[in-house]
């Protein structure tokens, strides 16, 4: 067994012994498990949401990248860091005063329960779709550590039986609880790669002499463009703002206050991440210019010093793990409590609630396999399939804000405009009149909702207060 093998496999050991001292915190209800029983602390809550948005899409998808376009596709975490701030400036405190379980539970109080069935169906969508993307990543770090004994697809299936696993197990004590060790790694490995890599090909002068004249590689604005830029910013707030998996976080903090203050502190701190895994995807360039894109990052780091190489690759996957974990877990939740408990199975006990919630994060996890087999370009993936957020980001704004400018029919109706949207414009090139589907979609979604508001007058008596 080469080192760098080693290393995952005692990585994977700490992950799974974690997962099972998490297990004692999360048994009992279903609250425990999907929610950390609202005893997570800011620093967890902090590294909880740094794990979920620099996974596969903020490491290999970036520097998948910037193989292509150069150093802007850091961009992308500092579009991912900026939604965190926004959410925990503005929504993260009121979401946990909510007092919720899921999104669905705040669209139910004020829309009909065509649009709480929709809208699980479209989060849950969503998510498996990030999910599938964090085996394609695990799948090309696996495969470059063991290249004859793992092919890409093999890579991508033992990524999901560990991602499975550890949810499986202890749910989101499990995933906090882990991050802490995966935060380490990632920070730690990506850090001493990137510094080690510039001295190995003898600085920045030599790096630049290396690359293709025709790529403005070292420009901080010119390879995506200020107007991709602008779009992921855009995209990364939508999705904080009203994602189920990013919500639970904040629904799993002691107090409103902790949320608040661990989704900033986390989005100022995943911040840097991002330019040192696009550095790096450069430099892959430099070194392996026919490599394949996604493959390209752990190539290089492969090359270097085997316990180095070991370390920084566990701190990819790592990066994988986090993000993994989370979205299973928030699709199980999802699953369990507004489908199975509200329309199958209501007078369900909260063990049987529980086992449900874990089949579901099987079944979940199954189903990404299949989806990840198809799936190519990381990021222009992952930013269609959350371009969908945005319906949901006008409803819960309207709940949150402005309340007494619901409207019952309002949720159905902007949730499936936003479907219809979103598949029509990757059906018919034709229509793409915006740069960009989420801009689309925050323009039909708010336009539906207030139609819809002023034609339909039946409204949602508020039952209880949601701040």
């Amino acid at each position: 067994m080469s080192i760098s093998l080693a290393i995952l496999v005692l990585y994977i050991i700490a992950l799974f012994a974690i997962s099972w001292y998490a297990k004692k915190r999360s048994e009992g209800t279903a609250e425990n498990f999907a929610l950390a029983g609202r005893k997570l602390s800011a620093p967890l809550i902090g590294v909880t949401i740094i794990g979920l948005a620099v996974g596969g899409a903020s490491t290999i998808g970036v520097s998948e990248q910037a193989f292509k376009v150069g150093l802007s596709a850091g961009w992308y975490t500092i579009a991912w860091g900026i939604g965190a701030i926004v959410m925990g400036a503005f929504l993260a405190k009121r979401y946990r005063e909510a007092k919720i379980t899921t999104i669905s539970e705040l669209i139910a109080r004020y829309h009909d329960s065509k649009a709480v069935v929709l809208g699980v169906i479209c989060q849950i969508v969503i998510q498996l779709v990030i999910i599938s993307l964090q085996y394609i990543a695990g799948g090309s770090i696996l495969h470059a550590i063991m290249p004859d004994v793992f092919d890409f697809r093999a890579g991508m299936l033992i990524s999901a039986i560990v991602f499975i696993g550890i949810t499986f197990i202890g749910g989101m004590w499990s995933a906090s609880l882990a991050n802490v060790l995966n935060i380490i790694l990632i920070y730690g490995g990506i850090t001493v790669a990137t510094v080690i890599q510039l001295t190995n090909i003898g600085g920045m002068g030599n790096l630049l002499a290396k690359l293709p004249t025709n790529v403005p590689w070292f420009d901080p604005i010119a390879g995506v463009g200020a107007k991709g830029i602008i779009t992921w910013i855009i995209v990364l707030i939508t999705v904080n703002l009203s994602l189920q998996s990013i919500i639970q976080i904040s629904l799993g903090a002691k107090t409103a206050a902790i949320a608040r203050k661990g989704f900033i502190w986390g989005g100022i701190l995943m911040i840097p991440i991002g330019f040192m895994a696009a550095l790096l995807g450069i430099v892959a360039k430099a070194t392996y210019p026919d490599a394949q894109a996604a493959l390209a990052l752990p190539q290089v780091i492969v090359g270097l010093q085997p316990i180095l190489a070991g370390v920084t690759l566990a701190a990819l996957w790592a990066a994988d793990v986090s993000t993994a974990c989370n979205l299973l877990l928030s699709a199980g939740t999802m699953f369990s409590n507004d489908i199975y408990k509200k329309f199958i199975n209501p007078n369900c006990t909260e063990a049987k609630q529980l086992s449900m919630m874990r089949l579901s994060v099987v079944v979940s996890g199954a189903l990404t396999v299949f989806m990840a087999m198809s799936v190519s370009g990381i990021l222009g993936t992952i930013m269609v399939g959350l371009s969908l957020t945005a319906a949901f980001s006008v409803i819960v704004i309207i709940a949150l804000f402005f309340p007494q400018y619901t409207c019952k029919a309002a949720g159905f109706n902007t949730l499936l405009v936003g479907l219809i949207v979103l598949v029509v414009w990757q059906l018919v090139p034709a229509i793409r009149f915006l740069p960009h589907v989420i801009y689309a979609e925050w323009l039909f979604c708010i336009v539906t909702y207030g139609v819809t508001y002023i034609l339909v007058p039946t409204r949602k008596a508020v039952e209880e207060p949601v701040i």
